[in-house]
């Protein structure tokens, strides 16, 4: 969400195996092995990511002192060259790096400004797997990103949770941060025993030794640097299963007070009932479990939609749950390629929430879209290009509210059985596709057999509050997809 809220030992061996086989790569050709770029290409955050390879797996292992704020890691990732390599580099900051292998083998590196640049000793073929290990660590603190909101690594008295979004898994390890290489994840972490510590996906083991306990999870789905997670703290930890079978996995802070754990137990326990209604409404939930971190320090003020396990700053409210589930589709799954596209992850799950609100009888979608309509037009919120609206402005409100809007206005455009279908296949994409607006509007074009870039320009390319469309158009548009208009104005428009 990130809005301020207001309401593995085998993997290991296969990457040594791996690592091994580099011997026998073919040779660079003949244009010669090039440096890998320092950036991912996105011009919002042109410093994260780089070029040259992309990312299979990361192998994490933590530890972390919460008392003295003391982190001690080592990383190891199989990755693949997507071009003959003389050095590549990695995203990491404000940690200090000891060492860096490259298959096995001592490599020469720099570490400045956040970038880590490694030159093997010898070049990396094309199109050829290799491993590189980081070992490194420092004095963590509490990152602020730019718009003075704490992110990545946040550190506190007892624990840290990770709230990566857009670009701050390197405040915890070496990566390549950008949202469209995924990857799985290991994640091992030790802690002072009594301490729980989380990671995404599902735990393996744990195991206490000399005061201090080692956690070990693995995400088995590939996802965003952005969406991985580790944190810790005095929670207490919890394993259900859904109807279907699926781990809800839920880790909540003690330290809440009764009614924030009250608040918090309401709303997680809703969760089965949610991933219920969403599967019905987008398709099969896409991962292989749920669940939640719910931590008592609520000085983030926000939400973070992190794969299989969104993290809450303070006890969330059932809509909030309902949000960051959805995201698990939108955003999670399907990601943008580029953050200017954000409103596709927040939008959607803006609509999502609204949809839930109004499953459980707390007003239509249509109110919803009346309240936001409401706001004056000289207001800020009409002043953000919704599908562009620039790195300052990524969780303002419009992205999230407004996206949502475009959303209900495409619903009453082209009738509810074209826009479920395009939510469905919007959501049954592969999650190795990263996602544009024109890829989305294009597929909306394609099932409701109308042109949209009207539509389209008016709520999500232009700043300026738009006109409605009249009811006229809205029945002539109705009539042509098949389907009863839904009205613009006043209740109705809701799913049945």
């Amino acid at each position: 969400m990130r809005r301020r809220l207001v309401h593995v030992s085998a993997v290991l061996g296969t990457m040594a195996l791996v690592g091994a086989g580099m011997a026998a790569a073919p040779a660079a050709t003949a244009a010669g092995p090039v440096a890998g770029s320092t950036s991912g290409g996105d011009p919002y955050f042109p410093a994260a990511g780089n070029g040259g390879y992309q990312v299979s797996h990361y192998d994490l292992s933590l530890r972390y002192d919460p008392a003295s704020k003391a982190l001690s890691a080592r990383a190891v990732l199989l990755a693949t060259t997507t071009a003959a390599l003389r050095s590549f580099s990695l995203d990491l900051r404000d940690l200090t790096v000891a060492g860096v292998a490259v298959n096995g083998r001592r490599a020469r590196f720099t570490h400045t400004g956040g970038e880590l640049v490694v030159t093997p000793s010898h070049p990396l073929p094309a199109h050829a797997p290799f491993v590189v290990a980081v070992t490194y660590g420092g004095t963590t603190g509490q990152p602020e990103d730019n718009t003075g909101a704490l992110y990545g690594w946040v550190s506190y008295a007892d624990g840290a949770f990770t709230a990566n979004e857009p670009e701050s898994a390197s405040t915890w390890y070496p990566v390549n941060d950008v949202p469209y290489d995924k990857a799985t994840y290991s994640v091992t972490v030790t802690v002072p025993e009594g301490t729980v510590a989380v990671g995404d996906g599902e735990l393996l083991s744990r195991r206490s030794k000399a005061g201090w306990t080692t956690w070990r999870w693995f995400a088995r789905d590939p996802m965003a640097s952005y969406l991985s997670m580790a944190a810790s703290g005095n929670y207490t930890l919890t394993t259900s299963r859904t109807a279907s079978g699926l781990p809800i996995v839920n880790a909540v802070d003690k330290d809440l007070t009764p009614a924030q754990k009250a608040r918090a137990d309401a709303s997680l326990a809703l969760q089965p009932e949610m991933i219920a209604f969403f599967s019905g409404v987008f398709g099969r939930y896409p991962f292989s479990s749920f669940g939640a971190v719910v931590d008592d320090d609520r000085d983030a003020g926000y939400a973070m939609e992190n794969q299989t396990r969104p993290i809450y700053s303070g006890a969330p409210s059932e809509s909030t749950v309902a949000h960051e589930l959805a995201h698990q589709w939108y955003g999670d799954k399907v990601t943008p390629r580029q953050w200017k596209d954000i409103w596709l992850n927040e939008g959607f799950a803006t609509y999502a929430e609204w949809l839930w609100d109004e499953h459980r009888g707390r007003g239509t979608v249509q109110e919803r879209f009346d309240e936001a309509y409401a706001v004056p037009a000289d207001d800020d919120f009409w002043q953000v290009v919704v599908a562009d609206p620039g790195p300052s402005d990524l969780f303002a409100g419009a992205t999230y509210d407004r996206g949502a809007m475009f959303l209900q206005l495409l619903r009453t455009t082209i009738g509810d059985d074209a826009f479920f279908t395009v939510l469905r296949r919007w959501a049954g994409r592969s999650l190795h596709r990263p996602a544009t607006t024109a890829q989305f509007l294009a597929l909306a074009e394609q099932v409701s057999h109308r042109q949209l870039d009207a539509l389209a320009n008016a709520w999500l390319y232009t700043k300026g509050k738009p006109a409605l469309p009249s009811a006229t158009a809205l029945a002539a548009a109705a009539a042509k997809a098949g389907t009863a208009p839904a009205a613009i104005a006043g209740s109705g428009g809701g799913r049945r």
